[in-house]
């Protein structure tokens, strides 16, 4: 692709929801002390949060040069091509984009697209593609993907599930944040439960794979795995029909008994021919100890995953993220403590307050899109650590029950230098904190 021949300012362009560029604020401090411009394509949705930050003349915000929004649906495949394609041709005749980076599962594949086109390391246009498609990832990664059927939206009424036992599991192909997945306990069930999806979305039935869950996190260059580690990951399964994550554990325990989940991940990443960049595969492991892949994610890890990385190793995963993003030789250390994640339940209704008994921490608001405070790392040997306790919602704002992630109100991140210190914190704190919801 021809760009104009003047001198023009380097550039960097983050895609994605903003509220995740929100969260993971270290990629706008790094790119900023590179002297790098930086621009954000987000949703329209976002357009008030992200201006009001880039604003807010003591926020990070403020490190943002330019932002487009474009319409679309994460539900519905390409929706935002076309407006990201017109940004960034616009922003050539201004800037020399010299990286690329999806910081969310909302434009995967249209990072993808303009890394390809515009010859910036990338994961690839089969990756990127892949990726934000469940259906096209039991199409590719076969050997390791769940028994499933795929119901393309005309073909709802006369769905064949034959070839699945049940209970089984229901899914929409291109959402996020545990979006429309829930269990069906018999086949009888499934056409009232079809009903609730809009009827333009491409859905799976598939093999309940039941076991301990997790993800790999890696980071790709050249082709070639340059760092990779295993989270372990609770669900909501145990009393529910949906499947939101409850907690995140870097590192998973149990060290070398990971090795199958990281020879998955490896024959994936190869399978998909990814080539620069950061991946986050959903894996989990049944009682035979068969590995079966959830989805793989080729962005930012979501949740709290990434400050997790930090307080674990003591150095942020951003910054390594960027050098891959920017074709530098990226490494990063192994986990030298145990990091925590945890989501509490809460009572449905109003949110008035969350109180916590603990010297030292206050709760912090966090609600989506603004940004998370900051994780300063302790040392190897530090004793157990409550860091902080977030509040993702408003003051009055109602709670309901836990169908996705977006429904999660209220988190705490601790780390420790064994498993069992970090469990004993954990009890410790979840003794100490109250949601207080007005039921009413």
């Amino acid at each position: 692709m021809s760009r104009p021949s003047a001198e023009l300012p380097p550039a960097f362009v983050l895609l994605g929801g903003f509220r995740v560029i929100a969260r993971n604020w270290g990629y706008l401090t790094d790119l900023a002390r590179r002297g790098l411009k930086i621009l954000v394509i987000t949703s329209d949705q976002w357009r008030a949060d992200t201006l009001a930050a880039m604003n807010d003349l003591e926020g990070y915000g403020r490190l943002i040069d330019d932002a487009r929004f474009v319409q679309g649906e994460v539900a519905i495949e390409g929706s935002f091509t076309a407006g990201v394609v017109a940004a960034v041709r616009d922003w050539l005749s201004r800037y020399e984009l010299v990286g690329v980076m999806a910081t969310g599962e909302m434009m995967v594949e249209q990072t993808g697209i303009v890394a390809d086109a515009l010859g910036l390391p990338g994961l690839g246009t089969r990756a990127s593609r892949v990726c934000r498609s469940k259906y096209l990832q039991r199409f590719y990664l076969s050997d390791w993907s769940p028994r499933a059927v795929i119901i393309a939206p005309e073909e709802r009424a006369a769905v064949d599930v034959s070839l699945l036992d049940f209970p089984a599991v229901l899914k929409p192909s291109g959402r996020r944040s545990s979006s429309g997945v829930q269990e069906v306990a018999t086949a009888a069930a499934l056409p009232t439960l079809l009903r609730q999806y809009p009827a333009a979305e491409v859905l799976l039935v598939e093999e309940y794979a039941r076991g301990r869950e997790y993800s790999v996190e890696a980071l790709v260059q050249g082709g070639r795995i340059v760092f990779e580690s295993v989270t372990h990951k609770l669900t909501s399964e145990q009393n529910s029909s949906h499947f939101v994550e409850l907690a995140h554990t870097v590192p998973a325990p149990g060290g070398s008994a990971h090795q199958p989940l990281l020879a998955a991940n490896r024959s994936i990443v190869e399978r998909l021919g990814i080539g620069d960049g950061v991946v986050h595969t959903e894996l989990r492991v049944d009682d035979s100890g068969r590995v079966v892949l959830m989805e793989i994610a080729a962005r930012t890890p979501g949740d709290g995953i990434m400050p997790l990385y930090h307080l674990a190793t003591g150095q942020p995963l951003e910054a390594a993220i960027v050098k891959v993003a920017l074709g530098e030789q990226a490494i990063y250390p192994r986990p030298r403590r145990y990091a925590r994640q945890v989501y509490l339940p809460h009572e449905c209704g109003v949110l008035r307050d969350v109180l916590l008994r603990w010297q030292g921490v206050e709760p912090v608001w966090a609600p989506e899109g603004q940004a998370w405070p900051s994780f300063e790392p302790g040392r190897r040997d530090d004793p157990p650590t409550l860091r902080h306790v977030l509040v993702l919602k408003r003051r009055g704002q109602r709670l309901v029950a836990l169908r996705e992630s977006d429904d999660r109100a209220v988190t705490f991140f601790i780390d420790a230098s064994t498993v069992e210190e970090l469990d004993d914190i954990e009890r410790r704190v979840r003794d100490s904190i109250d949601i207080v919801v007005d039921a009413a």
